[in-house]
């Protein structure tokens, strides 16, 4: 538990390795999109970092002047509320490079926890994770890009959280659409489930 309580909640949007329609590992490109859309929503429910996670050099070059338009440059002098959403991202090359900063930055370990569309064997609970950061542990929640996190992502989880669910068959939320409700189920003062 950190010292204060307080929910340390971190998390990484991985665009490799993640897989394509085929199954096959690729590395999946950035998009603004999903820098302003999942930042805001990170800034709303109290995330303490937004990573963004790809190996290219030219996706990080571009992810990185998106950033700085908005935290450093114009953008972020005429929209202060973008600035202060975007100042949570921190671009890195690995997960590896993430989980080391967090232990740096929080001092403690963190709990690694994957998501997933695909209804997974052993899950975690919602209510159980909003129990683990009630306590004030460090948790990292993975997102993947494409059609979803490489094997070798999901083995590095300590576990799989329980996929958000919709009424039909259908089941292809937008990965910002899918951090918006992780995050309000998950952070939300409002104690419902």
């Amino acid at each position: 538990m950190n010292e204060s309580g307080s929910a340390q909640l971190y998390i990484a949007l991985i665009h490799h390795p993640v897989l394509n329609k085929k199954g096959d590992v690729i590395c999946s490109a950035i998009t603004n999109l999903d820098l302003h859309d999942i930042a805001r929503a990170a800034q709303t429910f109290g995330v303490k970092r937004y990573y963004v996670v790809n190996p290219l050099t030219d996706q990080v070059v571009l992810a990185d002047k998106i950033v700085h338009h908005w935290t450093e440059g114009k953008g972020g002098q005429v929209n202060p509320a973008r600035r202060k959403a975007l100042s949570l991202i921190r671009i890195t090359s690995s997960l590896d490079d993430v989980i080391e900063d967090i232990v740096l930055e929080s001092g403690q370990p963190v709990k690694v926890i994957a998501t997933s569309a695909r209804q997974e064997s052993s899950t975690i609970c919602f209510s159980d994770l909003k129990k683990d950061l009630a306590c004030g542990d460090s948790v990292l929640l993975l997102f993947g890009t494409a059609w979803g996190l490489a094997e070798e992502i999901m083995d590095k989880a300590h576990g799989v959280l329980e996929p958000v669910m919709g009424n039909g068959e259908y089941n292809h939320l937008s990965v910002r659409s899918a951090v918006s409700i992780i995050l309000d189920r998950v952070m939300s003062s409002r104690g419902r489930l």
